[in-house]
C-alpha cells in the first residue's frame, strides 16, 4: 500500500497512517541494529598485530617472481602497490645479509611502493601504530605513514640500534570509522631493491590521561603509550612532535630533533611501574609537558633518573626545566640498572608551566659502541606545596 494521505475515506486514511508509522518504526529499529553492529565492528579491533602484521602468511608461489610480489592482493590481508618484495630471514643481497627482526619474513618497499590495510576503528579515539623498519642499501631513507586523512613522515637517517632494526610509533586520531593504514616509501633509488624492510605492524588504542590530586602531571609514570612488540628487545622510538601532531606518548611531547625510546620492564630496568623513557640522543632527545599552575604558588617536580640495564655506562646528566628554573641531575651508570630520585622546587610565574627533560651527553652502549643510549626518566610528579 502506498504511503499517501490522498485516500478517499477516513478509514482508509487511518489505515494508511498506521501502516506508515509501522514502516517508520521498523526502519528505526533496523537503523539501530545497523548502528549497533557497526559499533561492535569498530570496537572489535584489539591491541597487537594487525592482520598478518608480521607477514608470516606469505603469497602463493604463483604470485611471486623471485622475491617480487605480483598483483595487488599477493600479500594476504594487505594491498600492495609498486615494487614490493617478500624477504626471508637470512637472505643475502650481494654481501649484505638481510635480517628479519621477528619471525621468518618481512616486506621490502621499493621506489614509491606501499602496503595498505583497511581498519575498523572508533571515531574520535586515539590510536598508535607500531612497526619495525630497517634500512638496506639506501642511506637517506624515510617512510610516509598515513591513516586517512592523517599522515606523517618518519626519517630513518639515524639508526639507534646496532642490529639495523628499530621499532617506531606514530599516533593519530580516528576521524573515520573505516580507514586505510598505508606505509609508503617515497624514496627513489637507482636500485628499487634498496628500499626499507618492514615488519611487525601493530596497533594500540590510547587513552589520554588526566591530572589528579596526587599528580598534576599527566602520564607521569609513562604507563600509557604505544604497543611494545613482545618478541623484540630494543623498545619503541617515539619521533619528534614535528613529525607527529598526536603523541604516541599521551600527555607528553617529544620536543627535539631526535626520538626518545619507550622501554618496558620485561626487557629493561625500569625505576617504577612497567614503562619508562630512555633519552637516547643527548640534547637532541627531549620530552616536555605543559602543566596548569597558579601564579605565586610553590611546586615540587620530582622524578627518577637511572639506567636501563642495557650496558649504557658512564657519567650521565639529566637536565630538568620548570619554566625558568633548572636542575642538573648527575648519574653514574654501570649499565646494570639502578636509579636515584631528584626534586626541583620552583614558584610558578605563569598559569601554564613548561616542564622539560633532556640528557646533557651522548652515550653509546659499551657492548657494541654503535647503539645510542642514555639515562632513563620515570615517575615524574608535580605537586603544589601547602603554605605552613
Amino acid at each position: 500500500m502506498p504511503c499517501t494521505s490522498s485516500a478517499l475515506h477516513v478509514f482508509s486514511f487511518l489505515q494508511t497512517r498506521n501502516y506508515c508509522k509501522r514502516l517508520k518504526m521498523r526502519a528505526a529499529m533496523l537503523l539501530s541494529v545497523l548502528l549497533l553492529a557497526t559499533s561492535h565492528v569498530a570496537f572489535s579491533i584489539k591491541d597487537g598485530l594487525v592482520e598478518n602484521g608480521n607477514f608470516e602468511i606469505g603469497p602463493k608461489a604463483s604470485d611471486l617472481k623471485g622475491t617480487e610480489m605480483i598483483g595487488r592482493y599477493a600479500l594476504p590481508k594487505w594491498e600492495i602497490s609498486g615494487f614490493v618484495e617478500y624477504i626471508k630471514a637470512g637472505q643475502k643481497q650481494g654481501d649484505m645479509l638481510l635480517v628479519v627482526p621477528e619471525g621468518a619474513y618481512a616486506a621490502r618497499l621499493g621506489n614509491e611502493a606501499s602496503i595498505k590495510q583497511v581498519l575498523n576503528l572508533t571515531v574520535g579515539m586515539y590510536y598508535s601504530i607500531t612497526f619495525s623498519a630497517a634500512r638496506t642499501c639506501a642511506q637517506e631513507e624515510e617512510l610516509n605513514i598515513s591513516v586517512s586523512p592523517e599522515w606523517g613522515v618518519l626519517p630513518m637517517q639515524t639508526m639507534y640500534s646496532s642490529n639495523g632494526w628499530d621499532s617506531y610509533a606514530w599516533a593519530f586520531k580516528a576521524l573515520l570509522g573505516i580507514v586505510e593504514l598505508v606505509i609508503h616509501n617515497p624514496g627513489v633509488e637507482e636500485d628499487p631493491a634498496c628500499g626499507p624492510l618492514i615488519d611487525s605492524v601493530a596497533i594500540k588504542a590510547l587513552y589520554p590521561p588526566r591530572p589528579t590530586n596526587k599528580n598534576i602531571i599527566k602520564n607521569g609514570g609513562f604507563e600509557e603509550g604505544p604497543y611494545l612488540l613482545p618478541n623484540t628487545t630494543w623498545g619503541v622510538l617515539i619521533p619528534p612532535n614535528i613529525e607527529d601532531k598526536h603523541s604516541p606518548l599521551p600527555g607528553w611531547m617529544v620536543e627535539s630533533l631526535k626520538a626518545v625510546k619507550y622501554i618496558d620492564v620485561e626487557h629493561f630496568s625500569v625505576p617504577q611501574g612497567r614503562r619508562a623513557i630512555e633519552l637516547v640522543a643527548g640534547k637532541e632527545s627531549a620530552i616536555a609537558q605543559v602543566a596548569r599552575t597558579i601564579i605565586g604558588k610553590t611546586y615540587t617536580l620530582s622524578f627518577a633518573v637511572g639506567d636501563a640495564s642495557n650496558s649504557c655506562e658512564g657519567s650521565m646528566v639529566v637536565e630538568a626545566f620548570a619554566g625558568k628554573d633548572t636542575l642538573k641531575v648527575p648519574y653514574e651508570s654501570k649499565g646494570k640498572g639502578g636509579f636515584k630520585r631528584a626534586e626541583l622546587k620552583f614558584v610558578a610565574v605563569s598559569n601554564r608551566t613548561r616542564l622539560m627533560f633532556y640528557s646533557t651527553f651522548y652515550t653509546m652502549r659499551s657492548d657494541d659502541f654503535s647503539s645510542l643510549c642514555g639515562p632513563v626518566i620515570d615517575d615524574v610528579k608535580l605537586l603544589s606545596l601547602r603554605r605552613a
